[in-house]
């Protein structure tokens, strides 16, 4: 599967800018979602960016694998918050039964559709039973590139949750909310949070 090169050099180039100007406080769903998970819960954070969002699970007490595919992204989010991410593309999680959760803010939104099946098993494998995913996409009909030429998935929620529910996860929490992307479009997004049944 890889990486759409085109959403990799973006976030390559730009990594200075999303990390000293973009998104410089922890994402809103963030803390209730870790209100969810028992004490010293292991984390796996995906694109994890600028570190923000590891930076505040460390806070919270949390152990966290923190990655991001993009090498650009690694390094900022390790020097600006010492966290220790790591370099891994979603197609590159291996691991059994590892993590009480998997934190996936605003990342899986780039892979392409007929990847995400893959990812979401790879992402319902690393699981312990009972572990919890979060993750969020900007609604749509269908895959495309935004005004700064990034993929995306543009999924429909009934679709998604059908991508979910396939992989093996139960819903726990939906939000459908408006908000606006970096290239300055409306849209819904969906906010999900599933469960690998113990």
């Amino acid at each position: 599967m890889g990486i759409d090169r085109a959403t990799y050099e973006f976030y390559q180039k730009q990594a200075p800018h999303y990390t000293l100007s973009f998104a410089m406080t922890q994402h809103r769903h963030l803390d209730p979602f870790l209100d969810r998970l028992p004490e010293g819960a292991r984390i796996l954070e995906l694109g994890c960016g600028g570190g923000q969002d590891t930076a505040r699970i460390v806070k919270r007490g949390f152990s966290v694998d923190a990655t991001d595919g993009v090498p650009a992204m690694v390094a900022k989010a390790n020097e600006r918050f010492g966290v220790g991410a790591r370099v891994m593309r979603f197609d590159e999680l291996e691991a059994d039964q590892k993590y009480n959760a998997v934190w996936a803010h605003a990342c899986l939104l780039h892979c392409p559709r007929d990847a995400l099946f893959d990812v979401l098993s790879r992402i319902f494998a690393a699981l312990k039973p009972g572990g919890l995913h979060f993750a969020n996409y900007k609604l749509g009909d269908g895959e495309g590139r935004d005004l700064l030429g990034r993929l995306h998935n543009f999924p429909d929620a009934r679709w998604l949750r059908d991508a979910y529910g396939a992989a093996g996860f139960v819903v726990v929490d939906e939000e459908i909310y408006a908000g606006k992307g970096a290239d300055g479009t409306q849209r819904d997004w969906i906010a999900l949070t599933v469960q690998r049944p113990a």
